[in-house]
Order: structure tokens, then C-alpha cells, then sequence
């Protein structure tokens, strides 16, 4: 059984479907007489909706995705070499990115039926920020398997300052 294909499954099913498809798929693990494997399944989260709808941006805009990382390594990397040119040409870069990912993220979701209301879309908002200023919620949020933001690091950056 192979336990991180089912938890990226998993992270792709919407949130109303979730826990039915988790536990379907533990009740699986047990049934193969995989207890590690029903337990790790098991003890997945329910997806948020702005988790879900960024899992599913994650998966199906690979190239906005690899964008958005590369944008944030080069602010990082003219945060930490004070170099405020370099800086200020991608922080430039980063408002309009930031909105055509939430956009996208949000008509991702629209497609799938599941609107995002304003206040869903300044959570993906809040997370994109995140992902620009910090390597690890990057990872976090880069492997498509967020389960809810405010457990993860995400919201202990915003943009980093070359000052």
C-alpha cells in the first residue's frame, strides 16, 4: 500500500468528502493488515477550504507554481544580500502575482463548485505571502497537501524587508 499516493489522493478530494474517503481508505490499510499505514491515514485532517483550493492550485498550475517559488527565493536572496534593487524589482513583481494566484486559485475552486468568499481568498492571500518570504512554508505549501493554514507556519511571515 503505498500510503503518501492515498495521502495526495486524499488532498485532492474536496473537504466535504474528505473524512468519508479518509476513513474508507484507513478502513483499506486495516484490511491489508497495514496498521501503520490506517493509522497514518487515520490521523489526516480535513482540508479548510482555502487549504483545498490551494492544494488543488498546487496540482493543476505547476508552472504558476514554480513562478511564485522562484519569486520568492529571489526576494529572500535580496533580503539576505541587502540588495534593495533587486528588491524592490521583485517585490514590485510580487502584488500582481499574488492577486492572479488568488484568482486562479479561486476559479479553480469555482470550477470544482466550491466558490471562495472574500474572506477565503484573503486566507490563500495570506498563505501566498507566506510562500515568497519562507523556504518552509514554500515546501509546506508547494507538496499540495495543506490541511488547514493557521496550523501551519504560514501565517508567521509576511514580506521580508531589505531594510
Amino acid at each position: 500500500m503505498d500510503v503518501e499516493q492515498i495521502i495526495d489522493e486524499l488532498y485532492g478530494v474536496a473537504p466535504s468528502e474528505f473524512v468519508a474517503a479518509r476513513d474508507a481508505r484507513a478502513a483499506e490499510a486495516r484490511s491489508a493488515d497495514d496498521p501503520s499505514a490506517a493509522k497514518r491515514i487515520a490521523a489526516l485532517r480535513r482540508p479548510t477550504l482555502a487549504a483545498w483550493a490551494s492544494n488543488r492550485f498546487v496540482r493543476e498550475r505547476p508552472e504558476q507554481v514554480r513562478r511564485l517559488l522562484a519569486l520568492g527565493e529571489t526576494l529572500q536572496e535580496a533580503h539576505r544580500l541587502l540588495d534593495p534593487t533587486t528588491f524592490r524589482e521583485a517585490a514590485g513583481q510580487q502584488g500582481k502575482v499574488i492577486a492572479a494566484e488568488v484568482r486562479a486559485t479561486a476559479a479553480l475552486a469555482e470550477e470544482a463548485g466550491h466558490p471562495l468568499s472574500a474572506s477565503v481568498q484573503q486566507e490563500v492571500e495570506q498563505l501566498l505571502r507566506a510562500v515568497l518570504a519562507d523556504p518552509d512554508v514554500a515546501a509546506e505549501w508547494s507538496a499540495g497537501r495543506l490541511a488547514n493554514f493557521r496550523s501551519s507556519s504560514a501565517y508567521r511571515s509576511s514580506r521580508p524587508s531589505p531594510d
